[in-house]
């Protein structure tokens, strides 16, 4: 095999792409800018390679070079071979799955490319917890969503909390940045119902919404703890709510996410 490169020191400068992985806002910030992500454990590392994600560089320990061999040899990535210590020196915590890719971002897709065909599309308002963002991905993926748009304040779906959370959904489903400002118009200058998920006691039941009277709809989902702006709110055409016990005023947003997505399904998909 080539390409593997063995490293004993924590701060060699070919291991810049994986250092100070716990400092989440030096993080988010550093991957956008420097056009990369971090993809964890071999099945992820795969799934970003199948989607078209071209890898840097692996960092990884001796006995993950043979899982791997196969994907190095096939995408000509180097192999940064380090012992357990030397990864966790790196990283700044045990790396339980034994490997980590740096791989290339792609550009994203415009907002007509994501929304022009969709038959149902989430909406998420300025959501910045990466564990409920990758969970909403996953969800989305395994619903039928076709696609997501992200308020610019919304978390990163390529940090690496979020990729692991979402078990790679965020490379199968298409997404992109609308603005939030112009989002709603934007959203039903395409064709698409906007519906706004609420907990207000005044907002139709989830339950009773038939979702074939509704062929193309995007569903807007607001922060943790704030919920949808009034502007998002104001703008939809239909306010749904998920009906719940009394005492209990609302699911986590990721929860939610997936009730949602489970009762807009289209028949049949």
């Amino acid at each position: 095999m080539t390409g593997v490169e063995r490293i004993a020191d924590p701060k060699d400068p070919r291991l810049r792409d994986f250092t100070d992985l716990r400092d989440v806002q030096l993080r988010s910030r550093r991957e956008p800018e420097e056009g990369l992500f971090l993809a964890e454990g071999e099945a992820t590392i795969r799934r970003a390679v199948e989607a078209g994600y071209a890898p840097r560089a692996v960092l990884l320990t001796e006995r993950w070079l043979p899982p791997l061999e196969d994907l190095l040899d096939a995408t000509g990535a180097s192999a940064l071979v380090v012992e357990d210590e030397v990864l966790e020196a790196t990283t700044g915590f045990p790396v339980h799955r034994g490997a980590i890719a740096s791989m290339d971002r792609r550009p994203l897709p415009t907002f007509e490319q994501v929304v022009q065909e969709a038959a149902r599309i989430v909406v998420l308002e300025d959501l910045s917890d990466h564990t409920n963002l990758g969970a909403v991905f996953r969800s989305a993926a395994a619903l039928g969503v076709d696609g997501l748009l992200l308020t610019p304040r919304c978390g990163d779906p390529l940090y690496r909390r979020a990729v692991r959370t979402s078990m790679g959904a965020v490379f199968s489903v298409p997404w992109t940045r609308v603005p939030w400002f112009e989002g709603p118009r934007l959203v039903r200058e395409a064709g698409l119902e906007l519906a706004a998920l609420t907990p207000a006691r005044d907002a139709q039941r989830l339950d009773s919404l038939d979702p074939s009277a509704h062929p193309r709809l995007a569903l807007a989902l607001g922060s943790e703890g704030h919920g949808l702006s009034p502007r998002w709110l104001d703008a939809a055409d239909l306010r749904l709510r998920i009906p719940m016990r009394e005492g209990i005023d609302s699911l986590n947003v990721a929860a939610a996410a997936a009730v949602a997505c489970y009762a807009l399904a289209m028949p049949g998909r």
